[in-house]
C-alpha cells in the first residue's frame, strides 16, 4: 500500500523529512505547505536540497494542501514560541481526516499528568472528529528516551533508576531562535531564558518521565527540575552567532521523576557550545549523542552515537527526528483514531529502506 503524504514546513527537520518521504517506496509526497512566501511555488526537491526536482510545488495555502486528502501530514513547524497556533494547526489537520506525525508540541508525546487537560483534550477531540490519529515524537523527546530505555529495561531483573541523557555540543546547530532566545546561550547568566522559566523544563520533558513511568508501571509522587549553567571563558563563534565572554555557554539540566524520595526516572541534558567546557560534566561517547543508564540488577549503560553523512552529529540529530516521524507513518495511519504514543504503536523499523541509497 502507498500512503499519500503532505509535508508541513521545510525548516531544519522538514527538509530532512522530505528526503525521508522520497526514500520510502510506500510513501508518496503529494503536497508541501510553507509559511515563507518566498518558498511558494518552489519544488520540494529544491527546498530539501536534494539536487533534483520531485514534481511537487510548495503552497502557502493550508486549505489547498488539505484538499489533496493526504493519508498523513508530517508536521514539523516550529511550536516552541507559538504553542497555541501549533495546537490550532494540528486540530485543523486532524479534523480534515488526515493523520499526523509531528515533532511538536513536545508535551503531546505523552501529555497525561504533564499539561492541563484543556491543552491536550482539543487535540484528542479533533482526532475523534476526523477519525484520525496523531503521534508526536522525534529523537528527544522521542526514540532516545522512550523506545530505547524501555527496551533496555526488558533485560533487567531489578530496576532502581532509569536515566536518559543527551550529551551534545550544539556549536553547529544553526537555529538562533532555539539556541539564544529559548535556551539562553549567549545571554547573561542573571537572565532567565524561556526554557529555564519554572515549569517549562517539566512541560517539555515531563512527558518523557511520565511515559517511562507508565511503561514500567510506576506511580510517581512528583516530577521536579534542576539546572546549572556555566559562562564562556572568552568570546567565540558558533554557527548561530557569537558567544560573548561571560555569557551562558554550557547548560546542564535534569527533569526527575520521584517516588518515595528517590529519583527513579531522570531525563538529563548536558549541552555545551565547545568541547572543552565543563570537563567534569558527563562526556559523550564519540562526537555526541544519547545515553541510557539503567541502575539495578544488572547495571546497563547504552550509548547511541550519531554522525551524519557530512560528519556532523547535529545533522544526524535533525535527520533522526525526521525519520522517526516518517518511518512511523504506516503504523500511525493504521492505528485507532486518537492521540497515540510509543506505548501504543508496534515496533517501527526502516522497512523498505535497505538498498535505497543514492535515490
Amino acid at each position: 500500500m502507498t500512503y499519500r503524504v503532505v509535508q508541513w514546513s521545510t525548516g531544519n527537520v522538514g527538509r530532512n523529512a522530505i528526503a525521508g518521504i522520497d526514500a520510502r517506496p510506500d510513501l508518496e509526497l503529494v503536497g508541501v505547505w510553507v509559511s515563507n512566501p518566498a518558498k511558494v511555488g518552489r519544488d520540494a526537491g529544491e527546498l530539501a536540497g536534494l539536487g533534483r526536482e520531485l514534481g511537487v510545488a510548495a503552497s502557502g495555502d493550508a486549505d489547498e494542501v488539505l484538499a489533496l486528502r493526504p493519508d498523513c501530514v508530517v508536521y514539523t513547524a516550529m511550536a516552541d514560541v507559538r504553542i497555541t497556533e501549533a495546537l490550532d494547526d494540528l486540530c485543523r489537520i486532524l479534523r480534515s481526516g488526515a493523520n499526523v506525525v509531528s515533532s511538536s508540541p513536545v508535551f503531546l508525546q505523552f501529555p497525561d499528568g504533564v499539561v492541563p487537560p484543556e491543552m491536550s483534550d482539543p487535540v484528542r477531540e479533533a482526532a475523534r472528529e476526523g477519525g484520525a490519529s496523531i503521534f508526536v515524537n522525534g529523537i528527544d523527546p522521542g526514540f532516545a528516551n522512550d523506545t530505547l530505555p524501555l527496551a533496555l529495561t526488558g533485560i533487567s531483573e531489578r530496576v532502581d533508576q532509569v536515566r536518559c541523557l543527551e550529551i551534545m555540543n550544539y556549536d553547529t546547530y544553526d537555529q538562533g531562535t532555539v539556541l539564544f532566545d529559548i535556551m539562553g546561550f549567549g545571554r547573561p547568566l542573571d537572565e532567565t531564558p524561556m526554557l529555564l522559566t519554572p515549569g517549562v523544563l517539566t512541560m517539555a520533558w515531563g512527558s518523557v518521565v511520565r511515559q517511562i513511568a507508565a511503561g514500567l508501571g510506576v506511580e510517581l509522587d512528583e516530577v521536579t527540575e534542576w539546572y546549572t549553567r556555566l559562562p564562556a571563558p572568552e568570546s567565540f563563534d558558533v554557527s548561530s552567532g557569537t558567544i560573548e565572554k561571560g555569557t551562558a555557554a554550557a547548560l546542564r539540566f535534569e527533569v526527575r521523576g520521584v517516588r518515595d524520595g528517590e529519583s527513579v526516572i531522570v531525563l538529563e541534558h548536558v549541552t555545551r557550545l565547545r568541547d572543552d567546557l565543563a570537563p567534569d560534566w558527563p562526556q559523550p561517547t564519540g562526537q555526541g549523542g544519547y545515553r541510557v543508564e539503567v541502575r539495578g540488577e544488572p547495571n546497563y549503560t547504552l550509548d547511541l552515537q550519531m554522525v551524519g553523512a557530512d560528519g556532523d552529529h547535529n545533522t544526524a540529530g535533525l535527520k533522526s527526528t525526521a525519520m522517526r516521524l516518517v518511518n512511523a507513518i504506516p503504523a500511525v495511519v493504521e492505528a485507532e483514531p486518537g492521540l497515540v504514543t510509543a506505548l501504543d504503536l508496534p515496533l517501527i523499523a526502516g522497512r523498505g529502506l535497505v538498498g535505497r541509497g543514492g535515490r
